[in-house]
């Protein structure tokens, strides 16, 4: 575990983008997440790893309010971005996820052309002045998302029309467009085939240079691969947190030791 003052040092060197104290997730009675401090590091792939139902979606959640949308979903404690609570009541949660951007599980391109997916996030938050301020926008957007080669002739095609790992990558390319600072992923490879993953996995490790980007996955091979920083979560609790190579190779609590050998998940 990280202690107290390299967390403190770490905020004073501006290197933390997202830093979270005590967060708790109630669903009604019922107490989803205990008690989570984490920072999320600039320009660094932070991993979020557990066992189904440990809890880590829960928490990717809250970094940019998903969970406001649960109508019984309560979360107290604080999460700051950049050091201004996203939870402060003069926070819009609609502006806030345009600094936060969100790729899902499950490729969900909207049903509009590959153009208009790509130019709907910059248009509703005024980003662009004109059509061609909007064109290099979906373009910088495409080809963030590694997919711009593949598109580039037939943007007014629909976005459902592309292969599964063509439309997460264009779903990818979505969210940078509104150019948030961080970048929130919930399992993006899990629907995909090795190829597209790899793909993906490549696009991750490039996008870090210009966000901070967190990762939910149930592949310990995947968080190995493309993170510099883990957490593991059991049970609603963050156990352990800490550099990636670090957490799977010398973990310092017997429960990420158990869920890293395979005894418990």
């Amino acid at each position: 575990m990280k202690d107290m003052s390299q967390i403190a040092n770490a905020v004073e060197t501006g290197t933390n983008k997202i830093s979270a104290r005590d967060v708790n997730v109630f669903y009604g009675d019922s107490q989803a997440i205990k008690g989570v401090d984490v920072e999320i590091s600039n320009n660094t792939v932070t991993a979020f790893i557990g066992p189904s139902g440990c809890g880590k979606s829960t928490f990717l959640r809250c970094l940019n309010r998903m969970n406001d949308t649960i109508d019984i979903c309560r979360v107290t404690g604080t999460i700051r971005l950049d050091g201004e609570d996203i939870y402060d009541k003069r926070v819009d949660p609609v502006q806030l996820r345009a600094k936060v951007g969100m790729v899902f599980q499950k490729p969900n391109p909207f049903p509009k052309s590959i153009y208009d997916n790509v130019a709907y996030g910059p248009r509703i938050h005024g980003l662009a002045r004109s059509k061609s301020d909007l064109d290099e926008v979906v373009e910088r957007a495409l080809r963030r998302g590694a997919i711009w080669n593949e598109v580039k002739d037939r943007l007014y095609a629909p976005g459902t029309g592309l292969s599964g790992g063509q439309q997460q990558r264009l779903c990818i390319a979505r969210a940078v467009a509104t150019e948030p600072e961080v970048l929130l992923m919930d399992e993006p490879c899990s629907a995909l085939d090795p190829i597209a993953t790899a793909q993906v996995e490549e696009l991750i490790d490039e996008l870090r240079e210009n966000f901070a980007v967190v990762i939910v996955t149930h592949s310990m091979q995947q968080a190995a691969r493309v993170s510099q920083n883990t957490a593991f979560f059991h049970l609603g609790e963050l156990v352990e947190y800490g550099e990636t190579g670090q957490i799977f190779t010398n973990p310092q609590d017997p429960r990420t030791e158990s869920y890293i050998t395979g005894r418990i998940g």
